[in-house]
């Protein structure tokens, strides 16, 4: 655990340590001289770091080589696809079906689940082609960085990180409601009331933290060790699946399925919004391609086979639910195991509720591999604090981002309803699921010194028909039972798609694999996504704006200059013949003075 420095084929090695440097090792921190004269030069700095996007190489190669050691290539398209099923497979299913089926949808869940998991596929397409083409720890956050830039990056990544916050802590408390139905309790019978709190959040939750704790330990022992853990419970986790299939059919009773849309179109897209939420996760494995043995094979067949899967389950999970109870009667808390109960099969709740734990067990492993690599990588680029980046040289994991993540997690299950958590989940994912989008489209049409200038501003105004476009559908939606909105919106969507595809070349081809139908599919995943963020309540866009204000904050207090100095620093020491030994210097505070700005190494 010590502090020297060794240099392994070029990747900097230094165990885990406490010092300050190891937090803010940047020059704009050395002093309060400093930090005042950074932030006297934020509006340039901002203005720098808002122009300045990443390349595929930076990503793969220097980003890399500053958490000290390499993660292991242990993965392949089996471990990717079972870690796609088991990361979305989980609270969404058991618990979302009947809150939305009983109050917002009716048995028209399952065109709600069609709408969502068709949403999901279309982002998965999208993620593929990055993952392949950048197989590196930060996932979307390192997609966003190379075609949209530094500062559209950090927003989409804080959210990334909330994302993964909350979902871990939902599945936490759901974990316990499911165990509490297991030992034919209530739920709040093992948790902590406390009476003068707000209901939403004064439901204690130690149990979801004993479980978190757990889920800690394995992620830090190794991602193969959690790949064989997740395989083995997945499969015993379809098992049960398939028994609460067949068994709720033989209970199936038809006139369940009238009316089958009984809140009207309306209800079934404001249901896909929420049930998003369900197919949260399989952005997870796209994070772990820098730990996959052949990227361009395994990743498409892992993240599209496995929501394939996830979908067509889904959808037979919701029809046999409804069909067993009228959605009047759903239990909201445990619809399965309460279903079973009420066609009088009351023995089979124990076995929905134990496929219910498993499934919940697996998701938040997933959760923890993909939310520490994804911090792993934001803190490579010092917009985090370097700390975070360290990955451990015996286990190949990154240690110190995954217990801080599954320690927030922590927090926030112990207060926090599922209600507030999954609503406020929605938002974050569906942006950036569009940002990504966005930015495959970006990739594929401009190429710096290959895009001319007359096709850069085609691309720009294609791009923003698309969104504005995709936005006043949305909007129209929410606001309006007419046709006159879409009669203008829908046809400024198929101009500005249409125009992209006839008129504007495409400056850069995949290399191995790439998403079809270009830009028809990736735009049609920008228009479905901010589609169903129009469906979201008001007061869960109140707290995602709170939250992106939060980020903004810390953005241009710590943050901007963090990654401005780092990116300046390297940049000037790039031209050294040995960069290893210059940034040893640095940090042995031998070498004060850099062009620009110094950095300390990470």
């Amino acid at each position: 655990m010590g502090g020297d420095d060794a240099i392994d084929g070029g990747v900097r090695r230094r165990g885990c340590t406490f010092r300050r440097n190891d937090f803010f090792p940047e020059e704009s921190f050395k002093s309060w001289g400093n930090y005042a004269r950074a932030i006297r030069e934020t509006p340039w700095r901002l203005k720098d770091r808002v122009l300045s996007r990443s390349e595929d190489h930076t990503e793969l190669v220097e980003m890399k080589a500053r958490s000290n050691h390499e993660m292991k290539k242990t993965l392949n398209w089996w471990d990717l696809m079972w870690f796609g099923i088991g990361a979305v497979i989980g609270s969404g299913i058991f618990v979302l079906t009947g809150l939305e089926a009983r109050a917002v949808v009716g048995p028209a869940v399952v065109i709600s689940y069609v709408v969502s998991g068709v949403s999901a596929l279309f982002s998965v397409f999208c993620y593929t082609e990055f993952a392949v083409e950048i197989p590196v720890a930060g996932g979307s956050f390192a997609y966003l960085r190379v075609e949209l830039g530094e500062f559209v990056a950090f927003i989409a990544a804080g959210n990334i990180l909330l994302e993964y916050v909350i979902s871990g802590a939902a599945v936490a408390r759901s974990w316990t409601s499911y165990f509490a139905t297991l030992c034919g309790q209530h739920p709040d019978d093992f948790r902590i009331v406390v009476h003068k709190m707000n209901p939403d959040y004064g439901h204690l939750d130690p149990i979801s933290i004993g479980v978190l704790i757990a889920i800690t330990i394995l992620a830090v022992y190794s991602t193969k060790g959690s790949s064989v853990f997740n395989f083995i419970a997945t499969i015993f986790h379809l098992i049960i699946i398939a028994f609460i299939i067949i068994a709720g059919l033989t209970k199936a009773n038809t006139e369940n399925y009238t009316p089958f849309m009984p809140f009207e179109v309306r209800g079934v897209f404001k249901a896909s919004a929420v049930l998003f939420f369900a197919y949260v996760g399989f952005d997870a494995v796209s994070t772990m391609a820098e730990e996959t043995k052949n990227p361009a094979k395994d990743i498409p067949i892992g993240l599209v086979g496995s929501m394939v899967i996830t979908t067509f389950a889904y959808c037979l999970l919701a029809v046999t639910l409804c069909l067993m109870q009228s959605y009047k009667d759903i239990d909201p808390d445990a619809p399965y195991s309460v279903a079973f109960s009420a066609v009088g099969m009351d023995w089979a709740k124990y076995i929905v509720a134990i496929g219910a734990l498993k499934g919940m067990t697996t998701v938040l492993l997933v959760s923890a591999v993909g939310q520490a690599r994804y911090l792993t990588h934001i803190a490579r680029t010092h917009m985090m604090p370097p700390w975070f980046a360290h990955v451990d040289e015996k286990t190949g994991t990154p240690v110190n981002a995954t217990i801080s993540m599954l320690a927030a997690t922590a927090v926030i299950s112990f207060f926090t309803d599922l209600t507030i958590l999954s609503n406020l989940l929605s938002i974050s994912t569906l942006f950036i699921f569009m940002l990504v989008a966005v930015a495959l489209l970006v990739r594929r049409y401009y190429s710096s010194g290959v895009t001319t200038k007359e096709n850069k501003v085609k691309l720009i105004l294609c791009l923003v028909l698309i969104l504005g476009s995709s936005c006043g559908i949305s909007g129209y939606w929410a606001s309006s039972d007419g046709w006159i909105g879409y009669a203008v919106c829908v046809p400024l969507w198929l101009l500005g798609t249409g125009v992209l595809w006839l008129f504007v070349p495409q400056a850069k081809q995949p290399k191995l694999w790439g998403v079809p139908l270009v830009p028809w599919l990736p735009s049609l995943s920008i228009a479905i996504n901010i589609f169903l963020l129009g469906s979201i309540d008001k007061a869960s866009f109140t707290r995602f704006g709170v939250w992106t204000g939060i980020l903004l904050v810390y953005y241009v207090l710590l943050g901007l200059h963090a990654s401005y100095d780092a990116a300046k620093g390297f940049e000037s020491q790039k031209s050294s013949v040995n960069v290893d030994k210059q940034w040893n210097k640095v940090e042995e505070g031998t070498e004060r003075e850099v062009p620009h700005t110094a950095i300390s190494p990470d």
